[in-house]
């Protein structure tokens, strides 16, 4: 069985992108997406995915606090915080709240699909 991203983003847009690169460029699927923190956690409690990559600045709750939610529910899930802030995010932030890896989106797919890989593979 294949392992499967949950991909959170306000942005349809970005989450095509991230969705179809990730379709050509791994051999995991995308089980789900959602819009925001509070749907990333509806989400991830449903489907269960393998890794959830979330973006920082979204409505209703942020990805480092869904990031928090999630992790306390589902310890053993790799969360990449894929943000065009990654940058400005602090290490010590990020593991705080459980985010495994931080990728600033202006690095590029090439390095968030590196991260997926390595993370997944483990």
């Amino acid at each position: 069985m294949s392992k499967c991203i949950l991909i959170a983003d306000d942005n349809p847009g970005v989450r095509l992108l991230i969705r179809t690169f990730l379709r050509i460029q791994t051999k995991y699927d995308v089980c789900g997406e959602a819009v925001d923190g509070v749907d990333a956690i509806e989400q991830s409690k449903k489907l269960k995915p393998d890794l959830v990559l979330l973006d920082l600045l979204m409505p209703r709750m942020n990805g480092a606090e869904a990031a928090s939610v999630i992790k306390s529910a589902m310890p053993h899930v790799p969360i990449v915080l894929f943000s065009i802030f990654g940058d400005q995010v602090g290490k010590s932030l990020a593991s705080a709240v459980g985010i495994d890896a931080v990728i600033s989106k202006p690095d590029g797919m090439t390095q968030l699909i590196q991260c997926v890989e390595k993370l997944l593979a483990a």
